[in-house]
C-alpha cells in the first residue's frame, strides 16, 4: 500500500499579487524537492507546467488550491514535511494563506499504482470532516494516537 494525501488552502491574494509573490517564487523549488526525496511516488499537476501547483484548484475559486501526492509510506511524508526546507514555508503558510476553519488535510491507504483524482481525495476530506477519523480517512494527530 501507499499514502495518499491531500492538503487545500486558501490563499490570501492572486497568484500574481505581492502579498503571495513569496510563496509563488518557491513553490517549484519545495515541489521540485518534494519529487527528488526519497519514497516520493506522484503528484497531481496543473496542464501548465509555469503555473506551478496553483493550477490545481477547487472549483470556481482560482485562490482556493491544492496539493495532492502519493508516497511510499508514512515515514517518507513525514521525513518531507518536517525535515526539509518545507517545513520553514509550512511554519510561514499564515503569510500566505487564509487561516480555514475546518479540516483542510487528509491521508488515506491506497493501492501501489493508484493515482486517486481530486474528487476522489475531497471526498475523503469530506469523510473525514463528517465522520471523523478511520482507516479511509485520518491525520497526522490520529496516526501519532494510534486511531488509525
Amino acid at each position: 500500500m501507499h499514502l495518499a494525501e491531500l492538503n487545500i488552502g486558501r490563499l490570501l491574494a492572486p497568484t500574481d499579487d505581492p502579498r503571495v509573490a513569496e510563496f509563488m517564487a518557491n513553490l517549484d523549488r519545495i515541489n521540485g524537492m518534494g519529487k527528488r526525496m526519497p519514497g516520493f511516488v506522484w503528484m497531481s499537476e496543473g496542464d501548465d507546467p509555469s503555473a506551478g501547483n496553483t493550477e490545481n484548484h477547487i472549483g470556481d475559486d482560482p485562490q482556493l488550491v491544492f496539493n495532492l501526492t502519493v508516497w511510499e509510506d508514512l515515514a517518507s511524508l513525514e521525513t518531507f514535511v518536517y525535515k526539509t526546507l518545507h517545513a520553514k514555508f509550512m511554519d510561514r503558510k499564515t503569510e500566505w494563506f487564509e487561516v480555514l476553519d475546518q479540516q483542510h488535510f487528509v491521508m488515506w491507504w491506497i493501492d501501489e499504482g493508484h493515482r486517486p483524482s481530486r474528487e476522489e481525495a475531497l471526498a475523503r476530506l469530506e469523510d473525514l470532516r463528517r465522520n471523523g477519523p478511520s482507516d479511509r480517512a485520518f491525520g497526522w494527530d490520529d496516526i501519532r494516537a494510534g486511531r488509525v
